[in-house]
């Protein structure tokens, strides 16, 4: 950039361009910030701000927050339908079973429909209550607004069975006594 100077160039423009020519040696991770996967923890909740995102809580694990912000945009774009409501669900871990009014039976009333949720923690934790009731306000507010839902929450549980066998030899002798 010094280069670019003509010859009579002051003391003070040589030094301010030396000075912007160290400035643009500074690595500026612009795509870094702006993608989930990749952006710092501590400066996720500035690019959930970005993204348009109504709620954010500290306590989430660091995989839901990044699923959240990944999918920000299709479930703003798509609010208001059922494939919304399970990519909310989704975002946090949960698998979901929605029960439409109609297929209920009998059919329930006009704009309702039952949800069954099951969460499992990624980190293999306890889920919280706390963190249940997230997962349906944030359904509650991508839902139609016209509908209203029941919620039935579950634990996705899984054991292993082993069984054993055991052998025990026994010896055994029968005695006959004739007189």
């Amino acid at each position: 950039m010094i280069g670019l100077l003509p010859p009579s160039a002051s003391n003070v423009e040589t030094a301010l361009a030396e000075t912007c020519q160290r400035i643009n040696d500074i690595p500026t991770p612009l795509r870094d910030l702006w993608n989930p996967d990749t952006c710092p923890e501590n400066l996720l909740p500035w690019l959930a701000w970005a993204m348009g995102i109504d709620t954010w809580k500290s306590y989430w694990p660091l995989s839901v927050k990044r699923e959240i912000i990944k999918n920000a945009v299709t479930i703003k774009r798509q609010k208001g339908t059922v494939k919304s409501v399970r990519d909310v669900a989704a975002a946090f871990g949960a698998s979901v079973a929605l029960r439409e009014n109609w297929q209920q039976t009998p059919p329930g009333a006009p704009h309702g429909f039952d949800i069954a949720i099951n969460v499992n923690d990624p980190n293999g934790q306890a889920v919280t209550a706390e963190f249940i009731e997230d997962i349906i306000s944030e359904i509650g507010r991508t839902k139609p607004a016209r509908s209203f839902f029941t919620v039935t929450s579950g634990i996705d549980a899984a054991a292993t069975l082993n069984i054993t066998a055991t052998a025990r030899p026994v010896l055994m002798v029968r005695l006959l006594l004739s007189d």
